[in-house]
């Protein structure tokens, strides 16, 4: 199992932090540390639909906007990558690599 900021149980994860938090921010925010990007999918559909993305801003849980609602399953971090440059983010450094979940 994936650890989430210490969390090892998708429950814990949820009960600790998704009910935690109340507001949402931009991925261009300050301090962002993008914890979890959930990306769901239908077998042979090529492209993912974002579900929900969830950061920590120091302690505090949130919600991130970001500027895509779908990515295409072939070329999804390339596609990432653009929508980062255009908003002058490094998508590397706010963990959005490591926080991909899907879910096909």
């Amino acid at each position: 199992m994936v650890e989430i900021n210490g969390l090892e149980n998708p429950t814990e994860y949820h009960k600790n932090v998704t009910h935690s938090i109340e507001r949402t921010v931009d991925w261009t925010t300050k301090g962002l540390k993008i914890t979890r990007l959930r990306l769901v999918s239908d077998i042979g559909f090529p492209v993912w639909d974002v579900s929900y993305c969830h950061g920590f801003i120091g302690d505090e849980p949130v919600r991130v906007r970001l500027p895509f609602g779908h990515l295409p399953k072939k070329g999804m971090s390339t596609a990432i990558i653009e929508a980062a440059k255009k908003d002058g983010v490094y998508a590397k450094g706010l963990g959005v690599f490591d926080a991909i979940s899907t879910i096909q």
